[in-house]
């Protein structure tokens, strides 16, 4: 709760900024390429719950509130429980996520902020304890192509929730 009124200095606090420009528009080969990638990602030996969990918690990471609002949809269209999906920015001190999830969400963690000196080795032997070698690495294509997704969103600022209808998630129920 907080106790101390702050005032609003205009152009300083949160906004709802228009979307800058339709990329969609702009670049539709290179977004049939994105696309084509995230789908092959999407096919591949990572479960749906996984990829929900890594997408979203990504998208945190990278500010993309596009991203967040579209992913948190995704997982409730999907079955996933609304507590875990409040849980999954603090799913290190979370009992609700499995130790394969917990591996994946790390994995997604220091591809997304990667560090100086690349991956450390007890992430990559975390992930290597819960995950198969292709497992891995197509977990490791799912964090390429939502971080693209992120930093394409948070570059052009689409509209959450705008393309709702198109994409099925209206269906989800949260508005």
């Amino acid at each position: 709760m907080n106790v101390h009124p702050t005032t609003a200095v205009p152009g300083t606090g949160p906004t709802s900024p228009a979307q800058r420009l339709d990329y969609a528009a702009q670049s539709p080969q290179l977004l049939k390429k994105l696309t084509e990638l995230n789908v092959a990602a999407a096919s591949g030996a990572i479960e749906e719950t996984i990829r929900d969990l890594v997408e979203l918690r990504a998208s945190q990471m990278n500010g993309c509130t596009f991203c967040v609002d579209m992913h948190v949809k995704m997982a409730r269209i999907h079955g996933e429980r609304e507590l875990r999906l409040h849980h999954v920015a603090a799913w290190r001190e979370s009992n609700l996520f499995t130790p394969r999830e917990r591996a994946a969400l790390a994995w997604a963690e220091v591809l997304t902020r990667m560090p100086d000196g690349g991956v450390p080795d007890d992430t990559y032997g975390r992930v290597r304890t819960q995950l198969s070698e292709k497992e891995i690495v197509d977990l490791t294509f799912v964090v390429v192509a939502i971080n693209a997704w992120n930093r394409l969103n948070v570059a052009f600022r689409p509209v959450p929730g705008a393309y709702d209808e198109t994409y099925g998630l209206a269906k989800a129920g949260l508005d």
